[in-house]
This record gives C-alpha cells, sequence and structure tokens, in this order.
C-alpha cells in the first residue's frame, strides 16, 4: 500500500494575504480557537496567488458541518487552475466549520445554527467567538465572497443562488452561476453572506443540492459558475458559459409547514411550478390513513423539499418560491 501524507502546509496563528508567495498555490492550516484541551482548532485553507494583481476571490464551504458538496468543488477549482496565468488570489476554505464536520453534525458545538450568528462577538458564547474570529482573521481579507451550502437533513434542494438583487455587482455575481434559481435575499440577516455584503464584499450563497453526500452533477454545476466569475472578472481566461435554460428569479421564498402529525409525503419535484390551490403534500396517519392536504398558498417555484416521511407538527414540507414578474 501507497501512503501518501506530505500535503506541504504550514500551520499559521494568522494569514495575511500579501505575504503569500506569488505564482503558486499554498496550504495553511489557520488556528481559530483552542478547544477544551487547550490544543488549536485548525481550518484548511488554499490560496492560489497569481504573479500579477488583482481582485481577491473567497470560496468557502461546510459553514454547517454536513454540508459536503462545496468541499470538492474547492477541490477541483485548484486542481483545475494555472495559477502561473492567474491574476489577483483565489483563496478556498473547504471547512469552515471543523468542530461540527468533524462531528458529522449541521450545528455548532453549542447547539447554535452558525450562519445565523454572523459576524459573531469577540467575547461571547463558543459560537459567537468562532464566528467572530472567522470574519475577523479570514473575510475581510476578501473582495468577493462565494458560500457554498447545501440543504438540511430530511430535505433536497434544487442548485440555487441567494443573493442581495437590489446590489448590480452582486446580482452578476449571481447570475453568472447558471443555476436553475435564483433568491433575493438582503443583508443583515446573520449569514456569511449579508455579512459579508454588510462590510461592502459582494458575495452570494450557492446551495448545492444535498447534505452528507457528494453529487457530481451539483458538484459539477458550482464548478461552472465559479469558473464563470473568475472568468468574469478576469482572474483567469475562462470563457463564460452561457445557461441553456432560463434562470428563475424569485423576488421572496419561504417554507411551508405542517400543522399536525404524520407520514408526509411531498408530490412536486425541485424547480417544478405550482399553482395556487394545488394539492402539494398529503399526511398520512400509521395506519394509512389520509389526515390532511396541504395546498399552495400562491403560485409558485418548488425550490426544495422534505424527503423524510416521518413529520410531526410543525415539520417543513416544501420551500416556495415567488417568482418575480419581468
Amino acid at each position: 500500500m501507497t501512503e501518501f501524507q506530505n500535503d506541504n502546509s504550514k500551520l499559521v496563528k494568522e494569514l495575511t494575504l500579501s505575504k503569500v508567495p506569488k505564482g503558486k498555490i499554498s496550504r495553511f492550516w489557520l488556528e481559530i480557537v483552542k478547544d477544551g484541551m487547550g490544543l488549536p482548532v485548525l481550518i484548511p485553507i488554499i490560496v492560489a496567488r497569481g504573479k500579477k494583481s488583482g481582485k481577491t476571490v473567497g470560496i468557502t464551504a461546510a459553514v454547517h458541518g454536513n454540508e459536503l458538496n462545496g468541499i470538492p468543488v474547492i477541490q477541483r477549482v485548484f486542481k483545475e487552475l494555472d495559477v502561473t496565468k492567474l491574476r489577483g488570489t483565489i483563496v478556498g476554505i473547504p471547512v469552515l466549520n471543523v468542530p461540527s464536520y468533524l462531528r458529522k453534525k449541521r450545528r455548532f458545538l453549542d447547539g447554535t445554527d452558525l450562519n445565523h450568528i454572523m459576524p459573531g462577538k469577540p467575547n461571547g458564547t463558543v459560537s459567537q467567538v468562532y464566528a467572530w474570529r472567522v470574519v475577523e482573521k479570514i473575510i475581510k481579507q476578501f473582495d468577493y465572497l462565494l458560500d457554498l451550502h447545501t440543504a438540511s437533513n430530511g430535505r433536497m434542494n434544487s442548485y440555487y443562488i441567494r443573493a442581495d438583487m437590489s446590489d448590480e455587482v452582486v446580482r452578476e455575481m449571481a447570475l453568472l452561476q447558471n443555476a436553475q434559481i435564483i433568491v433575493h435575499n438582503p443583508p443583515s440577516d446573520g449569514t456569511l453572506r449579508g455579512t459579508a455584503d454588510e462590510l461592502e464584499i459582494p458575495a452570494i450563497t450557492l446551495e448545492v443540492g444535498n447534505p452528507n453526500s457528494f453529487q457530481r452533477g451539483m458538484i459539477r454545476d458550482g464548478l461552472t459558475g465559479i469558473h464563470n466569475l473568475l472568468g468574469y472578472l478576469k482572474m483567469t481566461d475562462s470563457e463564460v458559459e452561457e445557461y441553456s435554460n432560463e434562470t428563475v428569479i424569485c423576488k421572496k421564498s419561504y417554507w411551508m409547514y405542517t400543522d399536525t402529525g404524520g407520514l408526509l409525503t411531498v408530490f412536486p419535484k425541485a424547480t417544478d411550478l405550482v399553482k395556487k390551490g394545488e394539492v402539494v403534500a398529503r399526511l398520512n396517519n400509521i395506519f394509512g390513513d389520509i389526515i390532511k392536504e396541504y395546498l399552495a398558498p400562491e403560485d409558485g417555484i418548488v425550490i426544495g423539499k422534505s424527503v423524510s416521511p416521518v413529520n410531526q407538527a410543525g415539520g417543513r414540507i416544501l420551500h416556495l418560491g415567488i417568482v418575480k414578474k419581468r
């Protein structure tokens, strides 16, 4: 058996991109906090710095520990990159939420959703301190941010983008992703994307499929969008790949929820258009009797849905996007 162990990485307490060598790809383990044993918690970072000046694009994944599709997307970006021709800097963080990734859990150690408390606090809870240091030590060095996510446990997503479509730069970033759906989301929502926007760092969220798995098609779609952005920014010589279908832009979106428990069946598929009053889901009791049918409250498009049959009162049914009229 052949073992490959040398990853040529460097352990650092601070990451200063202006000091990273030009014309090569460097790997770092950045100390972000110390754990209960007093040992460092290390975030893996890949930096490609071109010989020529340009923008700095950050690509982050696994802000939730069970969101894995973004990891191979970032790995492949750097494998396909010709750093000798790169103009500017690309920073890839395959796993941002290391404690949750190691536990195969979505939430942080204290049960907090890390993507709801950004930018954190310098003197707060364990999750707030972790979030604050991520923003201070890493994110503030970016000119643009692409944050890769997936659906949560028991749910599935289309390939869609969250972005502040009122910002022209962010809007262009979103459209370059060739996504099936784009949902307008303003900043100031506690997310990493929203925090970057508040810092005047144009940012979008890429929702790339389902949790706890690698999905080749979704990974390929996410990779294409990133190459499109790098080419658009003139950082690489990549040609922008036009989307063969029309991206659906939603002015807002929300989840439908059950009001009683049972075995849930959701009928539409992701990206299906539904009409107001259409039956979109049904609940059966444990004996197989129909308890209730759920109707679409208005016309929309299915962004994602629950795929777990066992559903108690207050469970999610489907994520409905309200299409923006042209």
